[in-house]
């Protein structure tokens, strides 16, 4: 009797396994498409091919960033953003910059120029 409960537990375990595997790899997918399309991207490829300026990365932060992330970038209305380059990949950065998705922040998209040397500066925090 034990043998009969055993066989459809685990027939429920194997269909489980496969539609968390499934779920995974349908993620795992989506994930990598996204990431595929924002390398790409010619101005995200632009500038991530542009070498940074972190100084004037400071100077375009102090200008644009600053009334939300306060001067020294530890956060006002808007969050600090000191070691965000250990928490944020260049690529998600340019799309929380340019993007517009994350209010209050609006959407922002610099020069090429630019946003490489903002994200140089991003790094040095």
């Amino acid at each position: 009797m034990t043998n009969e409960v055993a066989k459809p537990a685990t027939e429920l375990v194997r269909q489980l396994t496969i539609i968390i595997v499934c779920a995974f790899l349908l993620v795992g997918v989506g994930v990598l498409g996204v990431y595929l399309y924002q390398v790409s991207d010619p101005y995200v490829q632009e500038v991530l091919a542009a070498p940074s300026d972190p100084e004037r990365g400071e100077a375009i932060f102090q200008i644009n960033c600053a009334g939300c992330h306060g001067i020294k970038a530890d956060g006002n209305v808007g969050p600090s953003l000191h070691n965000i380059a250990e928490r944020k990949s260049k690529l998600h950065l340019i799309q929380q910059v340019t993007s517009g998705e994350t209010p209050p922040m609006p959407k922002f998209q610099p020069k090429p120029q630019d946003m490489s040397d903002l994200l140089g500066y991003l790094e040095t925090l």
